[in-house]
């Protein structure tokens, strides 16, 4: 077996247009800083040090790895690797400890709270990059719930966990709960993220969704999936899936700091059109196992228990999530984005993508050459 594996490993290496990207440096006359460059994934993915990676990478997906690409261009990218089955505090705990090159440690309160070990994989020898500090910040790139995960990072970078502080000993506190490190952050840039959650997951909640009506619809095809690879073994408050229900998600991403020192970018997608009868239908050129979700979420209606109405605005979608839910995380200072003047503390906010919700990846299903994207986005970070 392990012959095999290895054999077919060869050939993936073999053919991938990864291995063959040419050296190019990028003019960096102009830049102010040269930060390194953090992608973190969504729901379902993997980071460049895992097994998976050598088959297809995350970002870049059929058209080779986004981060190989970039680093032979002479820019510091790395993709950090999430667990699957892991809450937005238990990945930017896993964040933290893979920057920094320390074991994985999920907090003493919030584990027994929550029911699983307090320490996960260990990183020590094997940081993502040299330094992390403030003189060593990072620019942190997250696409759909990978967003979620950089925001609650910063946030407990920034300020902390009380309740950590008070369980934990001193001497076995994680620097993460301590805060005060809102400063090793540069730039924050969220790629298609459910600051609102989705919809998707509302067809699940008894709140909003009457369970006849949830059994006959295809939006239960992902809740399904994502249940069973996420919600293994913890609490349901623990998982993503939770994380990414309206009203929780809004709970989240609302009651972290917007920080003054640093600069936050949101792109938003959009690949639904309106059908004439009030609801959203996909574009043709979504993918079509897209196109199910897109409809699921085009036709939803209903009030979450916290009082949040999902009318007629929540439909327009990228295939998984509400483009309304994209722009930013509510009661956030936001604007539109003025390219000659982004300023830090307040969120700036593209143009609304007309692509769906695995553009950022490098597409699902299809091949699409993001390469180009992000050089020109990367660029325009360092210049700030």
């Amino acid at each position: 077996m392990n012959r095999l594996l290895a054999f077919f490993l060869s050939i993936v290496m073999f053919v991938s247009p990864a291995a063959n990207y040419p050296h190019q440096e990028i003019d960096k006359s102009d830049w102010t800083t040269d930060y390194a460059y953090i992608f973190v994934h969504g729901l379902i993915g993997w980071g460049d040090d895992t097994l998976m990676d050598r088959l297809i990478s995350y970002f870049g997906t059929f058209s080779g790895s986004l981060m190989r690409y970039l680093r032979a261009r002479g820019l510091d990218c790395h993709a950090a690797t999430m667990s699957l089955e892991g809450s937005a505090w238990d990945r930017a705990c896993e964040l933290y400890a893979q920057l920094t090159g320390t074991r994985t440690d999920y907090g003493e309160a919030h584990s027994a709270q929550c029911h699983h070990p307090r320490y996960g994989r260990d990183y020590t020898g094997k940081a993502l990059i040299d330094k992390f500090d403030a003189a060593h910040k990072v620019n942190l790139i997250g696409h759909s719930f990978g967003g979620t995960t950089i925001l609650e990072f910063l946030e407990l970078m920034a300020n902390g966990d009380p309740a950590e502080c008070e369980t934990s000993q001193p001497s076995e506190l994680s620097p993460l709960f301590e805060g005060g490190k809102s400063d090793w952050v540069y730039s924050i840039s969220t790629l298609s993220v459910p600051f609102c959650g989705t919809t998707l997951y509302e067809y699940g909640n008894p709140y909003t969704m009457t369970p006849e009506v949830f059994n006959t619809h295809p939006g239960k095809i992902l809740l399904d999936l994502s249940s069973k690879l996420t919600t293994k073994n913890r609490p349901y408050t623990d998982t993503p899936v939770y994380d990414m229900e309206v009203d929780r998600a809004i709970e989240i991403t609302s009651s972290c700091e917007t920080v003054s020192s640093v600069y936050y970018f949101s792109v938003p997608c959009s690949c639904s059109q309106p059908d004439g009868n009030g609801r959203q239908i996909p574009k043709p050129e979504m993918v079509a196992l897209m196109k199910p979700l897109c409809r699921a979420i085009g036709m939803f209606h209903g009030t979450t228990a916290g009082g949040v109405e999902l009318d007629g605005k929540w439909r327009e979608n990228d295939g998984l999530v509400n483009t309304i839910s994209e722009r930013a995380p509510l009661g956030a200072p936001q604007k539109d984005i003025d390219f000659d003047h982004i300023e830090p503390g307040i969120w700036n906010v593209f143009p609304t993508m007309q692509a769906d919700h695995m553009f950022f990846s490098g597409g699902f299903l299809r091949t699409t050459d993001i390469r180009t994207y992000y050089v020109a986005y990367i660029q325009r970070i360092n210049t700030l």
